[in-house]
C-alpha cells in the first residue's frame, strides 16, 4: 500500500496540537529521559515505541475505565486505547524532530496508529500493546502491526497519513465519558 501525505509540507508531521501536546513539561521530560541511552533517532523511535507499547497499558486489555486523549495525560495516567497511545507516541517522536503521522485501519471500528519517516520513507508503527495473539514490533524492514486487515471482510488500510488526529476520532474520545462509553461510540469507519 502507498502511504499518501495529507499534506506535503512535513513540518506539519512534527507541529504540536491540543492533543500531539509534545511542547508539555512532561512530555518533553519523559522525551530527554528515553533519549539519555540512545545514540541516534532511529535507537530513540524504537525506545519511544516500545516505552508506549510496553508501559502504557491499553484501557481495554488492563480494564482501565478512564479514557484518555492528550499525549501529557496518556503518559501521566499511563492509560490509553490505540488512539490514546498513539499520540503519546507522536508526541514522544516529535518532541525530538522525528516527523510522525496519525494513520488509521479499518476492523469493526477504526484502529489508530502511527507511521514515522525515516530514509526518505513513511513506516507504520502500532503502540498498542501486545497480548496473546498481539505481538507488534517497531520494524523499518517491513510492517510489524498488531492486526493485518482482511479486505474479504471488509477492512481495511486508511493510506492517509494525518498530521493531526482525524476530527472523528478525537471527538469521540472526548465526548466519551468512560471507556465503556467510548466502546458504544467508537468510530466504524473514517
Amino acid at each position: 500500500m502507498q502511504l499518501i501525505q495529507e499534506t506535503p509540507d512535513l513540518s506539519a508531521y512534527l507541529a504540536a496540537d491540543e492533543a500531539i501536546d509534545h511542547d508539555h513539561p512532561l512530555v518533553r521530560e519523559t522525551a530527554a529521559k528515553l533519549s539519555d541511552d540512545v545514540a541516534d533517532s532511529y535507537e530513540y523511535a524504537r525506545a519511544a515505541f516500545e516505552f508506549v507499547r510496553d508501559t502504557i497499558p491499553h484501557s481495554q486489555d488492563s480494564g482501565d475505565l478512564r479514557v484518555t486523549w492528550r499525549a501529557s495525560d496518556v503518559l501521566e495516567q499511563r492509560t490509553g486505547i490505540c488512539y490514546a497511545k498513539a499520540h503519546a507516541l507522536a508526541a514522544l517522536l516529535r518532541a525530538e524532530d522525528i516527523p510522525t503521522a496519525l494513520c488509521y485501519q479499518k476492523f469493526d471500528e477504526v484502529h489508530g496508529l502511527v507511521a514515522v519517516r525515516f530514509h526518505g520513507a513513511w513506516h507504520r508503527q502500532d503502540p498498542r500493546g501486545n497480548k496473546p495473539g498481539v505481538d507488534a514490533r517497531f520494524s523499518l524492514d517491513g510492517e510489524r502491526l498488531a492486526f493485518t486487515p482482511d479486505p474479504a471482510s471488509g477492512e481495511r488500510d486508511y493510506p492517509v497519513l494525518y498530521a493531526a488526529p482525524h476530527p472523528v476520532v478525537l471527538d469521540t474520545l472526548k465526548a466519551a465519558r468512560d471507556r465503556p462509553h467510548l466502546w458504544q461510540t467508537l468510530p466504524a469507519a473514517l
